[in-house]
């Protein structure tokens, strides 16, 4: 009897060590939450002086989403642009990992290395964003230095064009991420029982087949949670293209993600179609990451 009171009072303590967690999740999620879903089924918004609603209208503004379309085309910028950064981001962090955790290589200045491709995550995004709508201005760097290599003789408007605009955002969030990304897949790595790499050495394996038949299926479950926080992240994109465009999303809207167009409405208080538009936005997220995860997280045990 006293073993079982020892193990209550044991357990007592491992729940007052998760209140505080309960308890800013509750405020701050979990209220949240149910108040925006709650908020989704009223008319309310400001229009000048007068406030309009709340109002109950119950599915209205979802309808109203869908049947204008807007949801559609900036779900559909929001995943080419994920798209275009995470490809490039995860090619370029499984080799950066590959090099830096093979001690065969023998790199030097491997620690300096490391602290230099994390540094951009430490950076602002609008600092970053700032930075990049300078050098690719009309009269900017970049413009100069290919006018003066002869590559191009007027000033290409770069954020005036679809593939370009797209291509600068999706180039600044890899640059941005990609660091931690490496970080995140080095560490899954290292943590490989080298025991495998020797054997699969003396078995004749080539480092393209260690690689492929070895390292990628053991980095499985780090892959899918990269892939999941990447998506997640990407489906949330705002303070990039959102500065370097002034919230217009141009050019004809197609740098406009769904974040910057919930944003419109909640500045214009707009809180019905908010709502709307976050509860869209949070089951869109939830089906993609299943998706997501059973693609590629199959983790069947054979009998």
């Amino acid at each position: 009897m006293k073993k079982k009171g020892k193990v209550v009072r044991y357990n007592k303590w491992g729940y007052i060590f998760l209140l505080p967690f309960m308890v800013v999740f509750v405020v701050f999620q979990l209220i949240p939450l149910f108040t925006t879903i709650y908020n989704s089924f009223f008319e309310n918004y400001r229009s000048g002086l007068m406030q309009v609603g709340p109002n109950f209208v119950g599915l209205d503004n979802y309808k109203r989403l869908f049947v204008e379309g807007d949801v559609w085309i900036y779900a559909k910028n929001t995943l080419i642009m994920w798209i275009m950064c995470f490809v490039p981001q995860i090619l370029l962090s499984l080799l950066l990992g590959a090099w830096f955790s093979d001690v065969s290589l023998k790199l030097r200045g491997s620690r300096f290395f490391k602290t230099v491709i994390y540094l951009p995550n430490l950076i602002m995004a609008s600092a970053f964003a700032m930075l990049f709508f300078t050098l690719f201005s009309d009269g900017g760097p970049v413009n100069s230095l290919l006018m003066q290599l002869g590559i191009i003789h007027t000033p290409y408007q770069f954020l005036s064009h679809v593939g370009s605009t797209r291509g600068l955002i999706a180039l600044m969030n890899c640059l941005m991420w990609f660091g931690n990304t490496t970080i995140l897949l080095m560490a899954g790595m290292m943590g490989i029982d080298t025991s495998l790499f020797e054997a699969a050495e003396v078995d004749g394996a080539t480092s393209t087949q260690v690689f492929f038949r070895i390292t990628l299926p053991l980095l499985r479950p780090i892959l899918v949670y990269v892939m999941i926080t990447s998506l997640i992240g990407g489906l949330q994109l705002f303070d990039v293209p959102q500065i370097l465009t002034n919230g217009t999303g141009d050019p004809v809207r197609s740098s406009m993600t769904l974040i910057m167009f919930l944003n419109k409405h909640l500045y214009s208080k707009n809180y019905g179609m908010s709502g709307a538009l976050s509860v869209i936005l949070f089951i869109i997220t939830g089906i993609l990451s299943l998706i997501v995860f059973k693609v590629t997280g199959n983790d069947k045990r054979k009998g």
